[in-house]
């Protein structure tokens, strides 16, 4: 039972700066303490002393290295190496804090202050955010690792299509190399000194948010470093309620990002035996939501965390201090046209009670996911789209490239955010105004341009969404793997493809694609050929190609530029439609236009995929459910049976679960319980011990100070009475009540952060 394991297990974990303390004594496996400061190694103790498994993380792409900048370290002084802007502005972190072109000497550095951690004894060393900005890319540091790179001089990104990519690939570079380093060296470290196997891990946000955002990371590039042993997914409410355009309406569609960001990031491990751990974040960096909100949208991601069954461990919060201890909303934003940054302070309160309380729940129930049994509804068969990391490298056009420039600020005012303070008239005026925007962009290639590189990331977005609002569980895919490991499409029989936003980094990317083709693979390629970023320097204009889609389809043996239209090869087809992605998102008829292709194509592969407005797993005895709106229709999903619905305070037991539109359930069902066993159905507890008897059940529990303790145990028998105290013996007041319907109990309490022992005797 995974509700009782041992820590070392680090099924679950939080990172956290703050000394320990009960209030975030949140009862998982593990402690990432953050920050390389001199108070660290202290930090590290008072975790472990807890009982804690613990691990450090700190920044890899800035931090406080004030005398690494200013020539303590080395005797020379490092502020060139800071990441700048074409007119030269730094890009900071902070006021003092830049982000860093991670050169040889940076990486030493990091490994240096590393090496405190490891003398502490730490089990592993995360190295988060490995990030350099697409707008950067300017400094004397950055200056002298293009030229030793390609051996030419510096050519600005901004001034040509070949300048652009190159810079925005040795970013990635870059990076790779610093992790490699950082991580041979630090190893290297532990097992000389301590002969100790110290794990290194890189928590990332995902290729889908840094595309969006114009970061440059190694992402997948990461798999070919043998020294790192997982990632964390960095994936809440912050990446996710960035908004993208579908049906012409540009807004917040916090569950779809995020089911689609966790899908690629599981790609990282997918056969690789690395780990992999999923984030949830209560609330986000920026403090100016109410708790309404951050509940809202915690509820999108924690749900959509659930849907990828093949990844069971997870970060359950990053600074719970924050969490428990904030107050929030911090600041609002002042309303006014010329000044959206200011801010002005307004009431705050304390997380809610039951807010805190369902956190708690969430916390252990993240520990009992690794469940083998688990089926999707609908259609099972999974859907790929390929993603690649030179998406990242052509998300910005430079200067030759025809562009109106005003895609941005307008998106923004016509922005609907799902907020609890915005009035239908107001949600109707914006979304007049993001179709009316849309509808203008379908028209100018210059809109269309500015479009394509904005934040609302069209070329993907447009292929994605409108399959996953029908209920087609579509699954992000790793171009970049097909050459990294034999058979990685095998359990594939669809593909979405367009090299409008990205390209293969090699010819053998198009032939593995070809012979998964020939052996029985379905192949649709999206897209015209309309990408500037097709004239660059590369191997396919070396083999006489214009684009490497033309590759592609004369190794099939089809013209090079073949119409829209379905072909065979072998014993699979290509379908192609010569439309740009991104286009998709800009008009109903064309998203319903993109659906009935691949719905068809689908259906002559005998798979029905039937339109549907949810995404439903039953996942062990869980069933895990988000009832999307903008979908196929407005009907609730209704389950029915016995369950315990773990959303609800005190987990009640019901018959009947209707879940709405824009709705989502975790549902424990009671149906699949053996009678008279022992079980934990839901807690906001850790339960560290259970003993159980004829007529006797003891539990041992604990959570973290000032939580409403429930807990819903199926006793093996009726329990007449029950009693509790804390671990020094005192009594605690328990509530207690049977359900009339099944053999389950609850227990609910006020947690004082001790352990408490509950007793259930029989009838």
């Amino acid at each position: 039972m995974a509700y009782i394991r041992k820590n070392t297990e680090e099924l679950t974990g939080f990172q956290e700066h703050a000394p320990f303390r009960p209030s975030i004594d949140l009862m998982c496996d593990f402690v990432m303490v953050y920050g390389t400061d001199s108070t660290m190694p202290e930090r590290v103790k008072q975790y472990a002393d807890a009982g804690y498994v613990v691990h450090l993380m700190t920044g890899i792409a800035w931090g406080e290295y004030q005398d690494y900048l200013n020539g303590e370290f080395d005797g020379r002084e490092h502020w060139d190496e800071g990441q700048r802007e074409r007119d030269g502005k730094p890009v900071n972190h902070g006021p003092t804090v830049p982000y860093m072109v991670p050169t040889v000497s940076f990486s030493d550095y990091i490994t240096e202050r590393l090496k405190a951690a490891v003398d502490a004894g730490v089990a592993a060393i995360h190295l988060e955010e490995p990030e350099f900005w697409d707008r950067s890319g300017y400094s004397d540091a950055f200056k002298r690792e293009y030229e030793l790179r390609y051996h030419e001089p510096f050519m600005p990104q901004h001034e040509s299509l070949d300048g652009h990519y190159r810079t925005a690939q040795l970013k990635a570079e870059l990076y790779a190399r610093a992790l490699s380093r950082c991580s041979q060296s630090v190893k290297e470290y532990a097992k000389v000194k301590y002969n100790r196997d110290l794990r290194f891990y890189v928590p990332t946000h995902s290729l889908i948010n840094y595309t969006t955002w114009k970061i440059m990371s190694p992402e997948a590039a990461l798999i070919g470093l043998n020294t790192v042993d997982g990632y964390i997914a960095q994936i809440w409410t912050g990446t996710s309620r960035e908004a993208n355009v579908y049906e012409g309406y540009y807004r917040e569609r916090t569950f779809e990002t995020a089911f689609l960001e966790y899908g690629v990031m599981q790609e990282l491990t997918r056969g690789t035996g690395r780990r992999m751990w999923f984030l949830n974040d209560p609330i986000e960096d920026l403090p100016s939501y109410t708790w309404e909100n951050y509940r809202y949208n915690y509820n999108k991601t924690a749900i959509a965390s659930l849907l990828s069954p093949e990844v069971w461990h997870y970060e359950i919060c990053p600074w719970p201090r924050r969490v428990f201890e904030g107050t929030y909303p911090r600041f609002q934003p002042r309303i006014a046209e010329k000044d959206e940054t200011s801010f002005e302070l307004k009431e705050s309160r304390p997380i809610p009670d039951d807010y805190r309380t369902f956190l708690s729940s969430m916390f252990q129930l993240f520990g009992d996911m690794e469940q083998p049994d688990y089926a999707f509804e609908g259609m099972a068969e999974p859907v790929g789209i390929f993603m690649s990391d030179t998406g990242l490298f052509e998300r910005t056009f430079p200067d030759p490239v025809p562009q109106d420039g005003g895609f941005g600020a307008e998106a923004r005012a016509a922005l609907t955010k799902n907020s609890e303070t915005a009035s239908s008239e107001e949600r109707q005026a914006k979304a007049k105004r993001s179709r009316e925007l849309c509808l203008a962009i379908d028209q100018d290639e210059a809109k269309m341009n500015s479009f394509i590189e904005s934040q609302a990331f069209p070329q993907f977005y447009g292929q994605a969404m409108p399959l996953l609002k029908y209920g087609l569980p579509v699954r992000p895919i790793q171009l970049d793997n097909i050459r990294r490991f034999t058979g990685y499409l095998s359990g594939i029989r669809f593909a979405i493809l367009s090299y409008e936003y990205m390209k293969p980094v090699s010819p053998d990317i198009n032939m593995s694609l070809a012979e998964w083709v020939r052996a029985g693979g379905t192949l649709i390629y999206v897209g015209g050929d309309t990408d500037p970023f097709h004239q660059i320097r590369s191997w396919w204009k070396d083999a006489g190609y214009e684009t490497p889609a033309e590759h592609l389809f004369d190794t099939m043996g089809l013209s090079r530029r073949p119409q829209s239209g379905d072909y065979a090869f072998g014993k699979g087809r290509v379908t192609v439609w010569r439309f740009l992605p991104a286009r998709i998102c800009l008009k109903k008829e064309y998203a319903d236009e993109w659906r009935e292709l691949v719905r068809r194509v689908l259906g002559e592969q005998g798979v029905n995929w039937v339109y549907r407005n949810d995404i439903t797993l039953r996942r062990g005895p869980y069933v895990i459910s988000e009832v999307m709106d903008e979908s196929v229709s407005d009907e609730p999903k209704v389950f029915t049976g016995c369950f315990a619905d773990l959303m609800a305070g005190g987990y009640p037991v019901i018959p009947k679960k209707t879940v709405k539109p824009d709705e989502g359930t975790i549902l424990y069902d009671l149906n699949t319980l053996k009678p008279g066993e022992f079980k934990v159905i839901a807690t906001a507890a850790r339960i560290l011990d259970a003993q159980v008897t004829e007529n006797k059940v003891s539990i041992t529990a604990k959570t973290a100070d000032k939580v409403l303790t429930t807990i819903r145990l199926q006793l093996p028998f009726a329990a007449a009475k029950a009693s509790a105290r804390d671990e020094e013996g005192r009594a605690v007041e328990l509530g207690f009540s049977m359900d009339e319907s099944t053999p389950t109990a609850l227990f609910t309490y006020r947690s004082e952060a001790k352990r408490v022992i509950i007793e259930a005797e029989r009838s």
